[in-house]
């Protein structure tokens, strides 16, 4: 079995190793992991049994797939530390958003890389990732997705600039749909539901609207669909839509999404 690590051993770090572990994707032996923080690396070291390591380049030099989990302001410096220590036939696999594979290859070489856009719900297997692969990296799709596929659902994007959109839409997406919650709870406060029950009630109705769309889609039947099904003439559901139709709901939400977009690209360069 190949061998993986990790420069940077933060959440999304951690949730990849926890999620590969569990789906048997890697051994814990087979992994190891750097980071700047010495109290990181023994967390990882102590939850996980995986391999760690302070230095960057004995971790670049030791592994077969390599993922760069640093944040995006920290990109070059980790670069700089493992350069000329990836062999051949490695797999760079990078989480950093903004950070286009032209940079990761004018720095480490003529060499396979996969960009991703993961999200936060991979921290509890639920994630949506993007990948984008070089073509020296297309080969090796499959390595990949096999794990980012252990922490959630994973789909693959023939055009770099498309990572922009999924940026977006699910990178920060989850955001998006915490705000729906947040500023429903407020509104059932204001109703005079005590804010202990409007939270139960407005988390499980997003989770088991989630669970459903989800369920139903394998039927074919779309979220438009379902919210049709529940939208009762005259009813109740109908005059709350009805209000956020004037509100121009889907053009707020159109436009928040292309701002999202257009500002992963100016990050991007």
């Amino acid at each position: 079995m190949s061998k993986i690590g990790f420069i940077g051993g933060g959440n999304m770090a951690e949730a990849l190793i926890k999620g590969m572990i569990a789906a048997d994707v890697y051994l814990p032996e087979d992994i190891i992991a750097s980071d700047i923080k010495p109290e990181r690396l023994e967390y990882l070291r102590n939850q996980y049994v995986v391999g760690v390591n302070e230095n960057n380049k004995a971790v670049a030099g030791s592994v077969d797939v390599l993922v760069l989990s640093v944040k995006p302001q920290n990109m070059t410096e980790a670069l700089e530390s493992i350069k000329g220590q990836l062999g051949p036939s490695a797999l760079v696999i990078s989480i950093a958003a903004g950070i286009k594979v032209s940079k990761i290859t004018n720095a480490l070489g003529d060499i396979a890389v996969v960009r991703v856009m993961p999200n936060t719900p991979a921290l509890i297997g639920e994630g949506a990732s993007a990948l984008f692969a070089n073509e020296k990296a297309k080969v090796m799709l499959d390595k990949a997705m096999s794990i980012f596929s252990a922490v959630g659902k994973a789909v693959v994007v023939q055009d770099e600039g498309l990572i922009d959109a999924v940026t977006a839409v699910s990178g920060s997406g989850p955001a998006y749909y915490f705000l729906l919650m947040e500023e429903m709870i407020k509104a059932a406060g204001k109703l005079g539901l005590p804010d202990e029950t409007a939270k139960e009630l407005v988390l499980q109705t997003a989770k088991g609207a989630a669970l459903l769309a989800a369920e139903r889609d394998k039927q074919g039947e779309t979220p438009a669909q379902l919210r049709q099904k529940v939208t009762s003439p005259g009813g109740t559901t109908e005059a709350a839509l009805k209000i956020f139709s004037e509100g121009r709901f889907g053009e707020l939400i159109s436009r928040g999404i292309e701002r999202a977009c257009q500002r992963s690209k100016e990050l991007s360069g």
